[in-house]
């Protein structure tokens, strides 16, 4: 059964995207509403799966897998809701493929790892914080790097700045801040609360998540205080948002990937 809803979820994600990408290339219209139909079916459907995934009768089965399929449906629902009001087309064919991805290998390729999540509400909350920064921030690096095309089109004699799909390069810029800076307070919330409720944090096989996190942290950091102080903009600014992505990247999955994956 999960397969199947997996295989629904995906066809509805790449419809969504076979939806989009015309209007991008051609710069025509994009029809709203199939898109929306699509997506939000493809995200109930993900849901669905998640819940199916996730929640065991022993506990909750945070495989790195299963994980990798939450961030992608949270990455997916809020770019969707955001959908609404402003004009991410180019973003939503990234997210929903890589959502199409993880869930299917979520599906078809099962790992377990099992957590007991109830019997512990302090590590719930320092997960679910753990969660929402590296999902933010992700959104994050994804707004500079649309920022970077944005502005390497519109230097170059393609005129892409009328293209009524495209989002205005200054409110993209706004719009990027605002989410660094929502995600590097979601980022210091994980960090106080694992030092605060993991007692383990730094023992062997975990000390990297905290060290990689911390310097995500001042990277961040640093990032926001160049902008608001110094006015940094450009290149610099997507090589801090993707740097700092890639860093929690690292912290998050790096170990578990090697362990689950490749050694499993």
């Amino acid at each position: 059964m999960d397969n199947i809803i997996a295989v629904a979820a995906a066809i509805l994600y790449v419809l969504a995207i076979a939806t989009i990408v015309p209007g991008l290339v051609h710069q025509v219209g994009i029809r709203t509403k199939t898109v929306s139909a699509s997506a939000f079916l493809a995200l109930a459907f993900h849901a669905w799966l998640l819940g199916d995934l996730i929640i065991e009768g022993s506990g909750q089965n945070l495989s790195i897998l299963n994980v990798a399929s939450l961030i992608s449906f949270i990455i997916s629902l809020v770019l969707s809701l955001a959908m609404l009001k402003t004009r991410l087309w180019f973003l939503l064919p990234v997210v929903y493929c890589f959502a199409a991805i993880n869930l299917s290998a979520a599906a078809f390729l099962p790992s377990t790892f099992i957590t007991h999540l109830e019997q512990d509400p302090k590590l719930l909350i320092h997960i679910s914080l753990a969660l929402f920064s590296y999902s933010t921030l992700t959104i994050g690096a994804l707004y500079a790097l649309q920022l970077a095309w944005l502005d390497h089109k519109l230097k170059s004699k393609k005129a892409l700045s009328i293209n009524p799909n495209l989002p205005p390069l200054l409110m993209v810029e706004r719009q990027l801040f605002k989410i660094i800076l929502i995600g590097n307070l979601l980022l210091t919330g994980t960090l106080l609360t694992g030092f605060i409720f993991v007692e383990d944090m730094f023992a062997q096989g975990k000390a990297h998540k905290g060290v990689l996190s911390f310097i995500a942290w001042i990277v961040y950091s640093i990032l926001l205080w160049g902008h608001y102080q110094k006015g940094w903009r450009g290149r610099k600014v997507t090589w801090f948002a993707v740097a700092g992505a890639t860093l929690l990247t690292l912290a998050y999955f790096g170990s578990r990937f090697v362990r689950e994956i490749i050694l499993n």
